[in-house]
């Protein structure tokens, strides 16, 4: 048996380069780079290893600021590609290592492939405590990369370079694996990146991943298919599993085949064009006004590619019909199960062609509900475009507001990228895509800190689109050096700056549950009271950007955002525009409810009101649907 005779980074570089990923015929190499930062952890190990094998084996190396940043961008990545390549990321040990777990986390509860080498303590222990090691006192074996665990799809530490030879392919079967994927750990002590060992030579060759599109079970797909036959008022809830498989056509011809409406989540907003006629917008807690009413009408509920999360349920109150069924379609049985649902585990794309064989003489739904929904959605859009649309008013503009002048200036099919703060939810409301990836918000674990990055993964994966980052000034505030990471690799994309000092929907959220204003604005401290109630405390983002080489713009007026939003898209470089919103003006909620608890006990009068409030609302909660 013929070997090679490389270290564990060498080995590590040729494999990754070795794995490629086929789906309905069409292949592609799955890893498509290496992000990261060396330290005294990883620097002779895999950093040697892609200095002297990157180019051979067509692994570039890309260098970010921030390690958490780095997996953002590769979770974007995969995010665009739906699912069918991503990066992986290498950090040295301590807390570049743990720099990586919110990135981590982000990725799996969103189940997008990430591939994560962290570096660790040594294997053999002699040098112990290395610097950045934490320790523990009766277990050894413990470092700080045992965070990785909860976070992880798959965790391994690697203390033999033979153990490769089963993790790896274990890593990759996982990330390729569109009910297992998500964040992939394999920790890396720093001896052991730099050990010899003599590998066989077939474990280099070329591997090709299948990934799966699993069919409905007969007997499954039958009962899914009578309950959709007997229902009147049936409401699809897409997900971003709909997106993943690539299902945007089948989805459409089962909506207007059969006169079922189709709600959006935040994963699955742009499955469907905005105008599509049984597109009836987003549902939920952040929902608009058609699907939210069509949603406690529903007497079946059928979920597509979507974990059905708090959101999406208005903590379980939307789905008012006691008599309602539900279908849950989805790759993952986990997620398929939930709200006592009909499983039907199967690709989103293959599940919808399955049940329209099955419904092939069935007529769909009436013609009162097909007029009701035209009527909702033709309601809603009408509320979209009001609050879109710029008052004239001297102030500073609202948050839909710019939105809207946002929308309208890069088109349908430039991609809004966003994560956390009140954007999200008028995005979800405001935003009108025309395809299924001029869309993409990170809201299963909402991260602050995502946007920049994700927008830049977003450019990577397709360079040919518009690519626009809503930010607000909070998040802004956490994670902009990768401002520096664009301008260095030319990745050119636009980034606004809605500024409206602080943590504004928190503060929002404070006032639902009686509390003043208190910890959530971007304010000076007053010297009387010592609390934090002075004025504003004024940044200015346009200059920020300027100094990390960016163009810096700051744009007061509807014209002014046009104008930068125009020059922006023929720049050089990346453009940050800077936009003061009003602190008070976004888009309203619609009929819906989310479930967080004001205390239980105050002196306070107005937390008192809020709780009684809130106790009157908990009772609209099905709690059978657990």
């Amino acid at each position: 048996m013929s070997t090679l005779r490389l270290t564990v980074g060498q080995a590590i570089v040729r494999f990754m380069a070795a794995q490629h990923v086929e789906r309905d015929g069409v292949e592609n190499r799955f890893i498509a780079g290496v992000w990261g930062i060396f330290g005294h952890g990883n620097v002779a190990g895999l950093g040697q290893a892609l200095e002297e094998l990157g180019d051979a084996c067509a692994m570039p190396y890309f260098r970010p600021q921030n390690e958490q940043a780095q997996v953002h961008l590769a979770s974007a990545y995969a995010k665009h590609k739906n699912r069918l390549q991503t990066f992986a990321c290498i950090s040295s040990i301590g807390p570049g290592a743990t720099n990586m777990i919110t990135g981590a986390a982000q990725a799996s509860v969103n189940r997008l492939p990430v591939l994560l080498f962290p570096s660790d303590y040594f294997a053999n222990r002699l040098p112990d405590p290395v610097l950045q090691q934490v320790e523990h006192p009766v277990e050894h074996d413990v470092s700080a990369n045992d965070a990785f665990r909860p976070v992880s799809r798959y965790f391994d530490r690697i203390s033999r370079p033979e153990q490769l030879l089963s993790s790896l392919p274990e890593a990759f079967r996982v990330l390729t694996d569109p009910a297992e994927t998500g964040a992939v750990t394999v920790a890396l002590p720093e001896d052991v990146q730099a050990e010899v060992y003599d590998w066989p030579e077939r474990f280099f060759a070329k591997r090709v991943w299948h990934v799966r599109r699993p069919v409905p079970e007969p007997a499954a797909l039958a009962e899914v298919a009578e309950l959709i036959r007997t229902a009147r008022h049936p409401l699809i809830v897409a997900g971003g599993g709909a997106i993943y498989s690539g299902a945007e056509a089948a989805l459409d011809a089962f909506a207007t085949t059969f006169g079922i409406p189709v709600s959006e989540t935040q994963a699955g907003k742009g499955v469907l064009p905005w105008n599509h006629a049984y597109n009836v917008g987003p549902v939920g807690a952040n929902g608009g006004l058609a699907a939210n009413r069509l949603a406690k009408e529903a007497d079946l509920v059928i979920a597509i590619g979507s974990r059905m999360g708090d959101f999406v349920t208005a903590s379980k109150t939307i789905f008012q019909n006691e008599d309602a069924a539900f279908v849950g379609i989805n790759l993952n049985g986990f997620d398929a199960h939930k709200l006592r649902a009909v499983p039907l585990i199967a690709d989103a794309r293959e599940a919808l062609l399955g049940l329209t064989a099955a419904l092939a003489d069935h007529p769909g739904t009436g013609q009162a509900y097909r007029d009701r929904i035209a009527d909702l959605k033709e309601e809603w859009d009408a509320r979209v475009v009001f609050h879109r649309t710029p008052s004239g008013e001297t102030a500073d503009l609202a948050q839909p507001e710019v939105i809207g002048i946002l929308n309208d200036a890069v088109g349908g099919h430039a991609t809004v990228v966003c994560a956390a703060g009140s954007l999200p939810g008028d995005l979800l409301k405001l935003w009108r895509p025309e395809d299924s990836k001029a869309y993409h918000l990170e809201y299963g674990y909402s991260c602050m800190g995502y946007e920049i990055p994700a927008g830049m993964g977003v450019k990577l994966a397709e360079p040919g689109r518009e690519v626009v980052v809503a930010i607000g000034d909070g998040t802004y505030l956490m994670l902009n050096s990768e401002i520096v990471t664009a301008v260095a690799e030319g990745i050119r994309i636009t980034i606004v700056v809605f500024d409206n000092h602080g943590y504004q929907c928190i503060k929002d959220l404070a006032w639902s549950c009686g509390i003043p204003q208190f910890g959530n604005e971007l304010r000076f401290r007053e010297a009387g009271t010592g609390r934090l109630t002075g004025g504003y405390v004024p940044v200015d983002f346009a200059k920020h950007a300027e100094a990390m080489g960016a163009i810096g713009v700051t744009a007061h007026t509807e014209q002014e955002i046009r104008d930068a939003i125009a020059a922006a898209r023929t720049a050089d470089r990346l453009t940050v525009i800077h936009v003061h919103v009003s602190p008070d003006k976004r888009a309203p909620g619609y009929e819906a409810w989310w479930d967080v608890p004001p205390a239980e006990v105050s002196g306070s009068d107005l937390v008192v009101a809020a709780r009684a409030r809130y106790e009157q609302a908990v009772t609209l909660q099905r709690e059978e649907l657990v």
